[in-house]
């Protein structure tokens, strides 16, 4: 599933989930443009692809404003060249019992998750449509299949993330463009580590009996940014070791 030749881009790349999608993009052959708040650690996710004999970039960048997102595809575009792959995986994820969750939190929360695939859609499709090709892969959760406690607000996101994967895919699906979602579940994530969630005790409840590697979500994201996947769209490719069957 070669990507030689193709430019990626990942939000919330600096770690987890990101930094991994990053890493197997890169491995396959695609050039990365890695994005997050987090400068220095996107900065050290491009590094480690450049290390392993990749081409990478890292960019400090708000995936909910529209000008941050302006200039990370401005400075893609001159170091790397037009995007052909966006991965939207940039998102807050708090756990919060209901009635803690204000107006404030649920718009902060709702900017990231939401109106940010929706910013970085805008900017980039004109790369795809001009190109007649082009990969969207927007990363949801699990928790909006079935839901989670103290996660309202993070479920009520990640369920418009994937109204909005198919919606957008039904839209340019005679243009050369597919767009599709992942939604992990249960992956030991940095994210995970530091959550309430008490990785031990949850395993065994779960069909595997343990949690997913980052890895796993990766390799999902590569098969749908491939040639391979030019006739799937607007699925959703769950990846949560059979806790959730679709």
């Amino acid at each position: 599933m070669s990507l030689k030749g193709k430019i990626a881009v990942v939000t919330g790349g600096a770690r987890g989930l990101g930094r991994a999608i990053s890493i197997k993009l890169a491995a396959d052959g695609a050039a990365v443009s890695v994005w997050d708040l987090n400068g220095p650690g996107a900065e050290e996710t491009a590094r480690m692809i450049r290390d392993a004999g990749g081409q990478a970039i890292g960019i400090e960048c708000n995936s909910a404003k529209a000008d941050a997102i302006a200039a990370a595809v401005a400075r893609t575009h001159a170091e790397l060249g037009q995007i052909a792959i966006l991965v939207n995986n940039a998102a807050l994820s708090p756990f919060l019992k209901f009635e803690d969750i204000t107006e404030e939190i649920w718009d902060d929360l709702m900017a990231i998750n939401m109106k940010g695939p929706f910013l970085c859609c805008k900017a980039i499709l004109p790369d795809m449509v001009a190109a007649n090709w082009g990969r969207i892969i927007n990363i949801s959760s699990s928790s909006a299949q079935s839901g989670s406690s103290f996660h309202a607000h993070y479920a009520a996101s990640k369920g418009g993330v994937i109204g909005f994967t198919k919606g957008l895919a039904m839209e340019y699906a005679n243009r050369g463009i597919t767009v599709n979602n992942v939604p992990p579940g249960f992956v030991n994530t940095e994210g995970l580590q530091e959550s309430p969630v008490d990785i031990e005790a949850f395993s065994p409840m779960t069909p595997m009996k343990r949690p997913g590697r980052p890895e796993n979500i990766a390799a999902a994201v590569a098969f749908l940014a491939s040639e391979d996947a030019d006739y799937v769209t607007g699925h959703t490719l769950s990846v949560n070791g059979g806790r959730y069957l679709n």
